[in-house]
């Protein structure tokens, strides 16, 4: 950067760098959402190759993708990944369903990350304490996200005739193939379909990370004030977390912002649970967007199924709300009181993703 520039920059008030770095990171969004499609169109005799030797069926495409969310720490890009892929017709439609299911049973490890680093700068509870909403993320999501993976795989086939038929000719309203397509196809024959899949791949890494970095600026002392005193009341809590999470497309934002208030005992356990709930929920709506960019109806309709039996399976549990939170803070607590049970779910939440893509394998 110039210093001519950087002087504009260093004179913008924060309030205007706030929306110009929004608008700017939604644009990098777009554009690696685009990108992404364009290189695995033109990969995708390689990327099938690949794809068929290291997954064996659809269990596998679910372990693959649960993984995958552990090692970015990022559901979204993992589920985009998905959705470009099925765009190239290397996924079937159950297989997307799959991947994106996994992406959200391995979203929460980036809850788990926040908890560490909080750990690291205070050192005032024990590491365990400071994973404890991690951990509880990790209840709730799998509560709810392995009886919709189950449901959801059951129905598509009923479903998808009928969800592609609704979400016929949805669109974002910004023509994003004519707006990116020349960019992206000339990046995609100039430097090749890995490379450009590659950058593609960190272009939407990092616009998510940078969307997290301009959120981590906005005044959180307000919202807290303003929203998360509502937590008591379990529906408005649920649709805070559905809400914060929707406007913000950053479920590591609408978490992350309530860590240090929970380890520190400022929001009670049973409070947080709808909230994390309506997260979990919100998290979704931006997936829906990259298949809509995508242009890609089954991909919609897919994502589409996921989210509706999602939003069901999340209802059912907040109308017996009382029982299903003393069922999960109960598995919480004995999770953090017994130091062998807390270490045997933490390797059950690898074990689990690795047997599932491995066992096809040796079975196969």
């Amino acid at each position: 950067m110039t210093s001519g520039v950087r002087e504009i920059v260093e004179r913008l008030p924060s309030r205007t760098l706030l929306p110009i770095g929004v608008l700017g990171a939604i644009v990098l969004f777009l554009f690696a959402v685009q990108l992404l499609g364009t290189a695995t169109d033109a990969a995708a005799p390689a990327l099938e190759r690949v794809f068929y030797r290291a997954v064996d069926g659809d269990l596998a495409t679910l372990g693959l993708s649960w993984l995958g969310a552990y090692v970015l720490a990022n559901g979204s890009v993992i589920a985009a990944l998905a959705l470009s892929l099925f765009a190239a017709d290397i996924l079937t439609a159950q297989q997307l369903f799959l991947a994106v299911a996994g992406s959200r049973l391995g979203a929460a490890a980036i809850v788990v990350f926040i908890g560490a680093v909080d750990y690291v700068q205070k050192r005032a509870y024990t590491l365990q304490k400071a994973v404890s909403m991690g951990l509880l993320t990790f209840l709730l999501t799998h509560s709810i996200y392995v009886p919709v993976t189950v449901l959801g795989y059951v129905g598509l086939p009923y479903l998808r005739g009928s969800l592609l038929t609704a979400s016929d000719g949805w669109a974002l309203g910004v023509p994003t193939p004519e707006l990116f397509g020349p960019l992206t196809l000339a990046i995609t024959t100039r430097i090749g379909p890995s490379a450009s899949f590659v950058l593609a791949i960190g272009v939407l890494f990092g616009s998510l990370k940078l969307f997290d970095r301009l959120l981590a600026s906005v005044d959180t002392t307000t919202l807290r004030r303003r929203f998360f005193r509502h937590f008591k009341r379990t529906w408005l809590s649920f649709v805070i977390g559905l809400v914060v999470t929707t406007a913000t497309t950053s479920v590591a934002f609408s978490l992350g912002v309530i860590v240090p208030l929970y380890n520190r005992g400022y929001v009670e356990r049973d409070e947080l649970v709808p909230y994390v709930l309506g997260a979990n929920l919100g998290t979704l709506f931006d997936t829906l967007v990259v298949a809509i960019v995508l242009e890609s109806p089954v991909g919609t309709a897919v994502v589409l199924e996921l989210l509706l039996i999602a939003t069901l399976v999340t209802l059912a549990a907040l109308a017996v709300h009382d029982r299903y939170s003393r069922l999960v803070t109960a598995v919480d607590d004995r999770l953090l009181e017994d130091r062998r049970v807390f270490v045997a779910f933490v390797l059950s939440l690898l074990v689990g993703p690795l047997a599932l893509l491995v066992i096809p394998m040796v079975i196969g």
